[in-house]
Protein backbone atom coordinates (compact mmCIF):
# COMPACT_ATOMS: atom_id res chain seq x y z
CA UNK A 1 0.00 0.00 0.00
CA UNK A 2 1.01 3.43 -0.39
CA UNK A 3 1.32 6.25 2.78
CA UNK A 4 -1.36 7.99 0.80
CA UNK A 5 -3.80 5.27 1.82
CA UNK A 6 -3.90 6.74 5.19
CA UNK A 7 -5.71 9.70 4.67
CA UNK A 8 -7.65 8.35 1.69
CA UNK A 9 -9.34 5.69 3.02
CA UNK A 10 -10.77 8.77 5.80
CA UNK A 11 -8.81 6.60 9.03
CA UNK A 12 -9.94 8.35 12.02
CA UNK A 13 -7.80 10.28 14.29
CA UNK A 14 -4.58 10.23 11.36
CA UNK A 15 -3.68 13.84 10.45
CA UNK A 16 -0.51 14.51 8.20
CA UNK A 17 2.10 16.94 10.12
CA UNK A 18 5.32 16.99 7.09
CA UNK A 19 5.88 15.10 4.19
CA UNK A 20 2.68 15.73 1.70
CA UNK A 21 5.45 15.01 -1.36
CA UNK A 22 6.20 11.60 -0.17
CA UNK A 23 3.12 10.37 0.18
CA UNK A 24 3.24 7.84 -2.58
CA UNK A 25 5.80 5.64 -0.41
CA UNK A 26 4.79 2.17 -0.15
CA UNK A 27 4.59 0.37 2.90
CA UNK A 28 5.28 -3.16 3.32
CA UNK A 29 4.39 -3.74 7.37
CA UNK A 30 4.18 -1.80 10.44
CA UNK A 31 6.55 -1.57 13.71
CA UNK A 32 5.59 -0.31 16.74
CA UNK A 33 9.09 0.82 19.17
CA UNK A 34 10.06 3.29 21.70
CA UNK A 35 13.98 2.14 21.48
CA UNK A 36 16.12 5.58 20.62
CA UNK A 37 17.52 2.94 17.68
CA UNK A 38 15.11 0.71 16.55
CA UNK A 39 17.28 0.31 13.36
CA UNK A 40 18.28 -3.85 13.44
CA UNK A 41 14.29 -4.42 13.55
CA UNK A 42 13.77 -2.34 10.49
CA UNK A 43 14.09 -3.97 7.13
CA UNK A 44 12.69 -1.53 5.13
CA UNK A 45 9.25 0.26 3.85
CA UNK A 46 7.95 0.22 7.14
CA UNK A 47 5.67 2.13 9.03
CA UNK A 48 6.70 3.30 12.25
CA UNK A 49 4.39 3.85 15.26
CA UNK A 50 5.75 5.22 18.63
CA UNK A 51 4.66 6.81 21.53
CA UNK A 52 7.90 8.94 21.56
CA UNK A 53 8.93 7.54 24.94
CA UNK A 54 12.57 7.85 23.39
CA UNK A 55 12.46 11.87 23.75
CA UNK A 56 14.17 13.26 26.96
CA UNK A 57 15.32 16.50 24.89
CA UNK A 58 14.70 18.12 21.92
CA UNK A 59 18.00 16.99 20.12
CA UNK A 60 17.11 13.40 20.40
CA UNK A 61 14.37 13.90 17.19
CA UNK A 62 16.97 14.07 14.87
CA UNK A 63 18.94 11.48 15.90
CA UNK A 64 15.88 9.23 15.63
CA UNK A 65 14.76 10.32 12.72
CA UNK A 66 18.27 9.85 11.06
CA UNK A 67 18.28 6.21 12.12
CA UNK A 68 15.17 6.12 10.48
CA UNK A 69 15.64 7.11 7.34
CA UNK A 70 19.06 5.03 7.01
CA UNK A 71 17.15 1.99 7.05
CA UNK A 72 14.72 2.64 5.31
CA UNK A 73 11.44 3.39 6.70
CA UNK A 74 8.48 4.86 5.02
CA UNK A 75 7.29 7.19 7.71
CA UNK A 76 6.67 7.63 11.25
CA UNK A 77 3.44 8.02 13.37
CA UNK A 78 3.21 9.30 16.51
CA UNK A 79 0.95 8.76 19.23
CA UNK A 80 0.16 11.60 21.48
CA UNK A 81 -1.23 9.51 24.39
CA UNK A 82 1.48 9.24 26.74
CA UNK A 83 3.32 12.72 25.75
CA UNK A 84 1.07 14.78 24.55
CA UNK A 85 1.20 16.99 21.39
CA UNK A 86 3.66 16.08 18.36
CA UNK A 87 7.04 18.63 19.78
CA UNK A 88 7.86 21.00 16.78
CA UNK A 89 11.92 19.55 17.00
CA UNK A 90 10.20 16.02 15.35
CA UNK A 91 8.35 18.00 13.30
CA UNK A 92 11.14 19.32 11.58
CA UNK A 93 13.42 16.52 11.61
CA UNK A 94 11.30 14.90 9.49
CA UNK A 95 10.61 17.56 7.60
CA UNK A 96 14.23 18.10 7.29
CA UNK A 97 14.67 14.13 6.20
CA UNK A 98 11.65 14.17 3.95
CA UNK A 99 10.32 11.27 6.43
CA UNK A 100 6.24 11.64 6.54
CA UNK A 101 5.03 12.04 10.02
CA UNK A 102 1.56 11.59 11.01
CA UNK A 103 -0.04 12.06 14.35
CA UNK A 104 -2.55 9.48 15.81
CA UNK A 105 -4.94 10.95 18.35
CA UNK A 106 -6.17 9.43 21.29
CA UNK A 107 -9.13 7.86 19.41
CA UNK A 108 -6.99 5.65 17.44
CA UNK A 109 -5.30 2.57 18.86
CA UNK A 110 -1.65 1.69 17.72
CA UNK A 111 -3.80 -2.10 17.45
CA UNK A 112 -6.40 -0.76 15.00
CA UNK A 113 -4.08 1.17 13.02
CA UNK A 114 -1.89 -1.60 12.66
CA UNK A 115 -4.35 -4.24 11.50
CA UNK A 116 -5.77 -1.35 8.80
CA UNK A 117 -2.57 -1.60 7.33
CA UNK A 118 -1.49 -5.10 7.51
CA UNK A 119 -5.12 -5.77 6.35
CA UNK A 120 -4.50 -3.29 3.53
CA UNK A 121 -1.38 -4.50 2.34
CA UNK A 122 -2.28 -8.06 3.00
CA UNK A 123 -5.27 -7.06 0.10
CA UNK A 124 -3.04 -5.61 -2.42
CA UNK A 125 -0.30 -8.59 -2.06
CA UNK A 126 -3.47 -10.78 -2.93
CA UNK A 127 -4.54 -8.70 -5.84
CA UNK A 128 -0.90 -8.54 -7.33
CA UNK A 129 -0.02 -12.32 -6.95
CA UNK A 130 -3.25 -13.16 -9.06
CA UNK A 131 -1.29 -11.84 -12.03
CA UNK A 132 2.09 -14.62 -11.65
CA UNK A 133 0.84 -16.83 -14.07
CA UNK A 134 0.71 -13.89 -16.45
CA UNK A 135 4.07 -12.67 -15.48
CA UNK A 136 5.51 -15.97 -16.01
CA UNK A 137 4.74 -15.88 -19.65
CA UNK A 138 5.72 -12.93 -20.34
CA UNK A 139 9.06 -13.73 -18.41
CA UNK A 140 9.25 -16.35 -21.18
CA UNK A 141 8.20 -14.53 -23.85
CA UNK A 142 10.81 -11.56 -23.41
CA UNK A 143 13.29 -14.15 -23.08
CA UNK A 144 12.50 -16.23 -26.14
CA UNK A 145 11.71 -13.25 -28.49
CA UNK A 146 15.76 -11.97 -28.12
CA UNK A 147 14.81 -9.34 -25.25
CA UNK A 148 18.07 -10.30 -23.65
CA UNK A 149 18.62 -10.30 -19.50
CA UNK A 150 18.41 -6.58 -19.44
CA UNK A 151 15.06 -6.48 -21.46
CA UNK A 152 13.64 -9.82 -18.71
CA UNK A 153 15.20 -7.60 -15.60
CA UNK A 154 13.60 -4.58 -16.95
CA UNK A 155 10.18 -6.26 -17.11
CA UNK A 156 10.09 -7.35 -13.70
CA UNK A 157 11.17 -3.80 -12.65
CA UNK A 158 8.64 -2.17 -14.27
CA UNK A 159 5.87 -4.25 -13.84
CA UNK A 160 6.09 -5.92 -10.05
CA UNK A 161 8.70 -3.15 -8.67
CA UNK A 162 11.62 -5.64 -8.34
CA UNK A 163 15.05 -4.12 -8.52
CA UNK A 164 17.28 -6.77 -9.74
CA UNK A 165 20.53 -7.35 -11.33
CA UNK A 166 22.62 -10.12 -12.51
CA UNK A 167 26.00 -10.16 -11.37
CA UNK A 168 29.31 -13.03 -11.75
CA UNK A 169 31.61 -13.49 -8.68
CA UNK A 170 33.79 -11.46 -9.95
CA UNK A 171 31.67 -8.05 -9.11
CA UNK A 172 30.95 -7.99 -13.01
CA UNK A 173 27.62 -6.31 -13.98
CA UNK A 174 26.00 -9.27 -16.54
CA UNK A 175 22.79 -7.89 -16.88
CA UNK A 176 20.48 -4.83 -14.89
CA UNK A 177 16.62 -4.25 -14.18
CA UNK A 178 17.27 -1.32 -13.04
CA UNK A 179 20.35 1.65 -12.91
CA UNK A 180 23.69 0.17 -12.77
CA UNK A 181 25.40 -0.97 -9.16
CA UNK A 182 28.51 1.14 -8.54
CA UNK A 183 31.83 -0.75 -8.70
CA UNK A 184 32.34 -1.23 -4.98
CA UNK A 185 28.72 -2.02 -4.31
CA UNK A 186 29.00 -4.89 -6.92
CA UNK A 187 32.60 -6.33 -5.22
CA UNK A 188 31.05 -6.20 -1.71
CA UNK A 189 27.92 -8.26 -2.78
CA UNK A 190 30.01 -10.34 -4.69
CA UNK A 191 32.51 -11.15 -2.04
CA UNK A 192 29.06 -11.49 0.48
CA UNK A 193 28.06 -14.26 -2.44
CA UNK A 194 31.85 -16.29 -2.41
CA UNK A 195 31.67 -16.28 1.83
CA UNK A 196 28.08 -17.63 2.25
CA UNK A 197 29.12 -20.50 -0.43
CA UNK A 198 32.08 -21.10 1.81
CA UNK A 199 30.19 -21.51 4.88
CA UNK A 200 27.71 -23.56 2.99
CA UNK A 201 24.76 -21.00 4.23
CA UNK A 202 21.03 -21.98 2.38
CA UNK A 203 20.24 -19.13 -0.05
CA UNK A 204 18.87 -16.89 -0.83
CA UNK A 205 22.28 -15.18 1.24
CA UNK A 206 21.83 -11.73 2.22
CA UNK A 207 23.81 -8.61 2.65
CA UNK A 208 23.07 -4.83 3.98
CA UNK A 209 25.17 -2.17 2.57
CA UNK A 210 24.77 0.90 3.60
CA UNK A 211 20.89 0.23 4.87
CA UNK A 212 20.03 -1.53 1.82
CA UNK A 213 19.05 -4.91 1.90
CA UNK A 214 20.14 -7.40 -0.87
CA UNK A 215 19.41 -10.46 -1.54
CA UNK A 216 21.55 -12.98 -3.81
CA UNK A 217 20.68 -15.87 -5.20
CA UNK A 218 23.19 -18.31 -6.79
CA UNK A 219 22.37 -19.32 -10.54
CA UNK A 220 21.55 -23.55 -10.90
CA UNK A 221 23.37 -23.97 -14.49
CA UNK A 222 23.87 -27.49 -16.30
CA UNK A 223 27.56 -28.56 -15.00
CA UNK A 224 26.66 -32.21 -16.95
CA UNK A 225 26.42 -33.50 -13.38
CA UNK A 226 30.36 -32.82 -12.18
CA UNK A 227 30.52 -32.84 -8.48
CA UNK A 228 33.51 -33.05 -6.34
CA UNK A 229 36.55 -30.64 -7.63
CA UNK A 230 34.65 -29.93 -10.96
CA UNK A 231 31.98 -28.28 -8.98
CA UNK A 232 34.41 -25.75 -6.95
CA UNK A 233 35.70 -24.60 -10.03
CA UNK A 234 32.44 -24.03 -11.46
CA UNK A 235 31.66 -21.31 -8.28
CA UNK A 236 34.20 -19.03 -10.00
CA UNK A 237 32.04 -19.28 -13.55
CA UNK A 238 28.89 -18.79 -11.37
CA UNK A 239 26.32 -16.01 -11.87
CA UNK A 240 23.85 -14.67 -9.07
CA UNK A 241 20.79 -12.88 -9.13
CA UNK A 242 20.70 -10.05 -7.25
CA UNK A 243 17.49 -8.58 -5.82
CA UNK A 244 17.05 -5.27 -4.12
CA UNK A 245 14.98 -6.95 -0.72
CA UNK A 246 14.93 -9.90 1.71
CA UNK A 247 13.16 -12.17 -0.43
CA UNK A 248 12.79 -14.62 2.47
CA UNK A 249 9.48 -12.94 3.41
CA UNK A 250 8.07 -13.24 0.60
CA UNK A 251 4.93 -15.50 -0.12
CA UNK A 252 5.19 -18.44 -1.81
CA UNK A 253 3.58 -17.57 -5.16
CA UNK A 254 6.04 -14.35 -5.26
CA UNK A 255 8.94 -16.44 -4.51
CA UNK A 256 8.03 -18.36 -7.96
CA UNK A 257 8.29 -15.61 -10.09
CA UNK A 258 11.26 -15.01 -8.61
CA UNK A 259 12.17 -18.89 -9.05
CA UNK A 260 11.15 -19.00 -13.01
CA UNK A 261 13.44 -15.45 -13.61
CA UNK A 262 16.59 -17.70 -12.24
CA UNK A 263 15.62 -20.40 -14.41
CA UNK A 264 15.62 -17.97 -17.49
CA UNK A 265 19.04 -16.42 -16.00
CA UNK A 266 20.45 -20.19 -16.54
CA UNK A 267 19.56 -20.94 -19.45
CA UNK A 268 21.20 -17.98 -20.70
CA UNK A 269 24.19 -18.78 -18.87
CA UNK A 270 24.23 -22.05 -20.12
CA UNK A 271 24.09 -20.67 -23.32
CA UNK A 272 27.47 -18.47 -22.48
CA UNK A 273 28.82 -21.50 -21.56
CA UNK A 274 28.59 -23.66 -24.97
CA UNK A 275 29.97 -20.47 -26.97
CA UNK A 276 33.06 -20.88 -24.26
CA UNK A 277 33.71 -24.34 -24.95
CA UNK A 278 33.81 -23.80 -28.71
CA UNK A 279 36.41 -21.12 -28.22
CA UNK A 280 38.12 -23.51 -25.31
CA UNK A 281 38.68 -26.27 -28.46
CA UNK A 282 40.12 -23.52 -30.82
CA UNK A 283 42.60 -22.00 -27.92
CA UNK A 284 43.97 -25.65 -27.03
CA UNK A 285 44.39 -26.54 -30.71
CA UNK A 286 46.09 -22.92 -31.35
CA UNK A 287 48.18 -23.76 -28.27
CA UNK A 288 48.82 -27.03 -29.10
CA UNK A 289 50.02 -26.23 -32.80
CA UNK A 290 52.19 -23.02 -30.75
CA UNK A 291 54.61 -25.32 -28.47
CA UNK A 292 54.75 -28.16 -31.39
CA UNK A 293 56.27 -25.82 -34.12
CA UNK A 294 53.57 -26.48 -36.56
CA UNK A 295 54.08 -24.06 -39.76
CA UNK A 296 52.67 -20.29 -38.96
CA UNK A 297 50.21 -20.50 -42.30
CA UNK A 298 48.16 -23.32 -39.81
CA UNK A 299 48.10 -21.52 -36.91
CA UNK A 300 47.13 -18.46 -39.16
CA UNK A 301 44.05 -20.24 -40.61
CA UNK A 302 42.47 -21.62 -37.49
CA UNK A 303 42.91 -18.17 -35.42
CA UNK A 304 41.42 -16.44 -38.78
CA UNK A 305 38.22 -18.07 -37.68
CA UNK A 306 38.04 -16.01 -34.32
CA UNK A 307 39.57 -12.64 -36.06
CA UNK A 308 37.46 -9.80 -35.42
CA UNK A 309 35.96 -8.67 -38.85
CA UNK A 310 36.48 -5.46 -40.48
CA UNK A 311 39.41 -6.42 -42.24
CA UNK A 312 42.41 -4.20 -40.33
CA UNK A 313 45.39 -5.54 -39.08
CA UNK A 314 44.68 -8.12 -35.72
CA UNK A 315 46.94 -8.63 -33.35
CA UNK A 316 47.09 -10.92 -30.40
CA UNK A 317 48.05 -10.64 -26.72
CA UNK A 318 48.14 -13.96 -24.88
CA UNK A 319 47.74 -13.57 -21.18
CA UNK A 320 48.94 -17.18 -18.76
CA UNK A 321 47.39 -17.82 -15.60
CA UNK A 322 48.67 -20.01 -13.02
CA UNK A 323 46.77 -21.02 -9.97
CA UNK A 324 48.00 -22.86 -6.81
CA UNK A 325 45.58 -24.14 -4.60
CA UNK A 326 46.04 -25.74 -1.56
CA UNK A 327 45.02 -29.51 -1.52
CA UNK A 328 44.54 -29.82 -5.79
CA UNK A 329 46.69 -30.34 -8.47
CA UNK A 330 46.35 -31.49 -11.76
CA UNK A 331 43.94 -30.31 -14.48
CA UNK A 332 41.64 -29.97 -11.96
CA UNK A 333 43.82 -26.45 -11.34
CA UNK A 334 44.28 -25.78 -14.82
CA UNK A 335 40.19 -26.00 -14.92
CA UNK A 336 40.28 -23.25 -12.12
CA UNK A 337 42.41 -20.74 -14.09
CA UNK A 338 40.33 -20.92 -17.21
CA UNK A 339 37.54 -20.44 -14.92
CA UNK A 340 38.59 -16.75 -13.83
CA UNK A 341 40.61 -16.14 -17.31
CA UNK A 342 37.18 -16.37 -19.22
CA UNK A 343 35.55 -14.47 -16.25
CA UNK A 344 38.11 -11.77 -16.12
CA UNK A 345 38.00 -10.99 -20.06
CA UNK A 346 34.02 -11.58 -20.30
CA UNK A 347 32.73 -8.81 -22.59
CA UNK A 348 35.41 -8.20 -24.57
CA UNK A 349 34.28 -6.51 -28.18
CA UNK A 350 35.81 -9.40 -29.61
CA UNK A 351 35.49 -12.96 -27.44
CA UNK A 352 39.19 -14.02 -26.37
CA UNK A 353 40.06 -17.60 -26.58
CA UNK A 354 40.80 -19.58 -23.44
CA UNK A 355 42.28 -23.09 -22.80
CA UNK A 356 44.08 -25.12 -20.28
CA UNK A 357 47.62 -25.92 -20.29
CA UNK A 358 48.69 -28.22 -17.85
CA UNK A 359 48.05 -26.96 -14.51
CA UNK A 360 47.21 -23.32 -15.77
CA UNK A 361 45.49 -21.33 -18.20
CA UNK A 362 45.95 -19.73 -21.27
CA UNK A 363 44.19 -16.52 -23.24
CA UNK A 364 44.40 -15.69 -26.86
CA UNK A 365 42.74 -12.21 -26.62
CA UNK A 366 42.50 -10.42 -30.45
CA UNK A 367 43.10 -6.69 -30.72
CA UNK A 368 44.09 -4.08 -30.57
CA UNK A 369 43.28 -4.35 -27.19
CA UNK A 370 42.93 -1.85 -24.61
CA UNK A 371 45.37 -2.50 -21.49
CA UNK A 372 44.72 -6.34 -20.68
CA UNK A 373 46.58 -5.99 -17.67
CA UNK A 374 44.55 -3.65 -16.11
CA UNK A 375 41.56 -5.09 -17.26
CA UNK A 376 43.04 -8.61 -15.32
CA UNK A 377 43.67 -6.30 -12.12
CA UNK A 378 40.29 -4.58 -11.94
CA UNK A 379 38.15 -7.84 -12.66
CA UNK A 380 39.56 -9.77 -10.26
CA UNK A 381 41.16 -7.44 -7.47
CA UNK A 382 37.63 -7.82 -5.66
CA UNK A 383 38.13 -11.78 -5.20
CA UNK A 384 41.59 -11.52 -3.48
CA UNK A 385 39.81 -11.24 0.13
CA UNK A 386 37.35 -13.61 -0.53
CA UNK A 387 39.65 -16.33 -2.47
CA UNK A 388 40.03 -18.78 0.69
CA UNK A 389 42.72 -19.16 2.18
CA UNK A 390 46.40 -20.15 0.66
CA UNK A 391 44.84 -19.84 -2.68
CA UNK A 392 47.07 -18.13 -5.12
CA UNK A 393 47.17 -16.59 -9.05
CA UNK A 394 49.51 -15.18 -10.66
CA UNK A 395 49.00 -13.94 -14.14
CA UNK A 396 51.18 -12.98 -17.09
CA UNK A 397 50.14 -10.60 -20.41
CA UNK A 398 52.53 -10.50 -23.28
CA UNK A 399 53.27 -8.03 -25.63
CA UNK A 400 50.83 -7.62 -29.28
CA UNK A 401 51.62 -10.02 -31.87
CA UNK A 402 51.01 -9.25 -35.31
CA UNK A 403 52.41 -12.69 -36.75
CA UNK A 404 51.54 -16.27 -36.36
CA UNK A 405 55.24 -16.43 -35.63
CA UNK A 406 55.40 -14.61 -33.14
CA UNK A 407 52.80 -16.25 -30.80
CA UNK A 408 55.59 -18.79 -29.66
CA UNK A 409 57.77 -16.10 -28.10
CA UNK A 410 54.53 -14.52 -27.06
CA UNK A 411 53.71 -17.32 -24.64
CA UNK A 412 57.06 -17.53 -23.81
CA UNK A 413 56.86 -13.76 -22.40
CA UNK A 414 53.31 -14.49 -20.66
CA UNK A 415 54.49 -17.45 -18.58
CA UNK A 416 57.73 -15.44 -17.65
CA UNK A 417 55.43 -12.31 -16.77
CA UNK A 418 53.09 -15.32 -14.66
CA UNK A 419 55.95 -16.59 -12.06
CA UNK A 420 57.66 -13.15 -11.49
CA UNK A 421 53.56 -12.12 -10.67
CA UNK A 422 53.23 -15.61 -8.71
CA UNK A 423 56.90 -14.39 -6.88
CA UNK A 424 55.05 -10.87 -5.44
CA UNK A 425 53.51 -11.20 -2.24
CA UNK A 426 49.77 -10.47 -2.99
CA UNK A 427 47.64 -13.62 -3.25
CA UNK A 428 46.43 -12.27 -6.74
CA UNK A 429 49.55 -10.23 -8.92
CA UNK A 430 48.90 -9.08 -12.67
CA UNK A 431 52.47 -8.58 -14.59
CA UNK A 432 52.17 -6.60 -18.20
CA UNK A 433 54.77 -7.18 -20.79
CA UNK A 434 56.01 -3.70 -20.18
CA UNK A 435 57.16 -4.28 -16.66
CA UNK A 436 59.66 -6.99 -18.81
CA UNK A 437 61.51 -4.50 -20.12
CA UNK A 438 62.86 -3.11 -17.39
CA UNK A 439 64.82 -3.73 -13.86
CA UNK A 440 62.03 -6.19 -12.67
CA UNK A 441 63.27 -8.66 -15.22
CA UNK A 442 66.58 -8.69 -13.38
CA UNK A 443 64.83 -8.74 -9.79
CA UNK A 444 62.57 -11.70 -10.56
CA UNK A 445 65.75 -13.63 -11.35
CA UNK A 446 67.39 -13.68 -8.34
CA UNK A 447 66.35 -16.10 -5.60
CA UNK A 448 64.27 -14.77 -3.17
CA UNK A 449 66.79 -15.23 -0.13
CA UNK A 450 68.78 -13.19 -2.01
CA UNK A 451 66.48 -10.17 -2.94
CA UNK A 452 64.94 -9.90 0.67
CA UNK A 453 69.18 -9.95 1.69
CA UNK A 454 69.51 -7.42 -0.37
CA UNK A 455 66.65 -5.00 0.18
CA UNK A 456 67.06 -5.32 4.36
CA UNK A 457 70.90 -4.57 4.01
CA UNK A 458 69.73 -1.18 2.42
CA UNK A 459 66.55 -0.44 4.35
CA UNK A 460 66.60 -2.30 7.82
CA UNK A 461 68.80 0.90 8.99
CA UNK A 462 66.21 3.36 7.97
CA UNK A 463 62.93 1.67 8.96
CA UNK A 464 64.29 0.88 12.52
CA UNK A 465 65.63 4.41 12.75
CA UNK A 466 61.74 5.75 11.33
CA UNK A 467 60.45 3.70 14.12
CA UNK A 468 62.27 5.02 16.82
CA UNK A 469 62.68 8.32 15.51
CA UNK A 470 59.34 8.95 13.22
CA UNK A 471 61.70 10.55 10.86
CA UNK A 472 60.38 9.62 7.72
CA UNK A 473 63.45 8.27 5.85
CA UNK A 474 62.13 5.65 3.93
CA UNK A 475 59.53 8.47 2.38
CA UNK A 476 62.31 11.11 1.84
CA UNK A 477 64.47 8.20 0.17
CA UNK A 478 61.69 7.25 -1.93
CA UNK A 479 60.88 11.29 -2.94
CA UNK A 480 64.45 12.09 -3.64
CA UNK A 481 64.95 9.53 -5.95
CA UNK A 482 61.58 9.54 -7.92
CA UNK A 483 62.27 13.66 -8.07
CA UNK A 484 65.54 12.69 -9.55
CA UNK A 485 67.74 14.09 -7.32
CA UNK A 486 66.39 17.27 -7.38
CA UNK A 487 66.61 19.25 -3.75
CA UNK A 488 64.46 22.05 -4.56
CA UNK A 489 61.53 19.66 -5.95
CA UNK A 490 61.73 17.17 -3.66
CA UNK A 491 61.43 19.34 -0.69
CA UNK A 492 58.26 21.41 -2.40
CA UNK A 493 57.02 17.72 -2.42
CA UNK A 494 57.29 17.26 1.06
CA UNK A 495 56.20 20.61 2.32
CA UNK A 496 59.56 20.54 4.18
CA UNK A 497 62.55 23.05 3.79
CA UNK A 498 65.52 22.51 1.66
CA UNK A 499 67.97 22.55 4.97
CA UNK A 500 65.52 20.03 6.63
CA UNK A 501 65.57 17.43 3.40
CA UNK A 502 69.51 17.70 3.33
CA UNK A 503 69.42 16.90 6.99
CA UNK A 504 67.67 14.00 6.44
CA UNK A 505 69.41 12.71 3.38
CA UNK A 506 72.79 12.97 5.19
CA UNK A 507 71.41 10.76 7.97
CA UNK A 508 70.70 7.98 5.18
CA UNK A 509 73.76 7.75 3.90
CA UNK A 510 75.48 8.13 7.55
CA UNK A 511 73.22 5.01 8.43
CA UNK A 512 73.35 3.19 5.57
CA UNK A 513 77.33 4.02 4.50
CA UNK A 514 76.39 5.09 1.19
CA UNK A 515 76.28 8.17 -1.12
CA UNK A 516 73.51 9.31 -2.41
CA UNK A 517 75.38 11.58 -5.13
CA UNK A 518 76.99 8.40 -7.06
CA UNK A 519 74.69 6.85 -9.26
CA UNK A 520 75.44 3.23 -8.54
CA UNK A 521 74.11 4.00 -4.76
CA UNK A 522 71.15 5.58 -6.02
CA UNK A 523 70.65 2.47 -8.38
CA UNK A 524 70.59 -0.19 -5.22
CA UNK A 525 68.36 2.14 -3.58
CA UNK A 526 65.83 2.34 -6.46
CA UNK A 527 66.28 -1.49 -6.74
CA UNK A 528 66.23 -1.84 -3.05
CA UNK A 529 62.54 0.12 -2.58
CA UNK A 530 60.86 -2.15 -5.52
CA UNK A 531 61.48 -5.27 -3.83
CA UNK A 532 59.53 -3.41 -0.76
Amino acid sequence: MRLRALLEAGVPGIRLLTGEDELDRGVRGVMTTDLNDPSRYLTGGELVLTGMLWRTRPEDSESFVRVLVGAGASGLAAGITEVGPVPPDLVEACARHRLPLFMVDEEMSFARLTEFVVRRVSTERASDLTAVVDRHRRLVQAATGGAGLDGVLGLVASDIDIRCWVLSLTGRQVAAGAGPLDADLRTILARGHLAARARRARPPFRERVGGRVFSMLPIDRDSGGAGGAAAEQAVWSEWCLVVEEDVADWPDQRRALLDELARLIAVEADRVEDARRLGRRLAEDVLQLVVSGADPGEIAARLRVAEPDGGGEVTWQLAAAGVAVPGQAGPAVGRMARALLEEALADLPVPALVGTAGEGAVALIPGPADDVAGLLKARLGGLESAAGEGVRLGLGVSAPVARADGLRGGLEEAWHAARIADGRPGAFEVVGHEELASHVLLLAAAPEGVRRGFRDRLLSPLTAYDAKHQAELVTTLEAFLDCDGSWTRCAARLHVHVNTLRYRIGRIEELTNRDLSRLEDKVDFFLALRLR
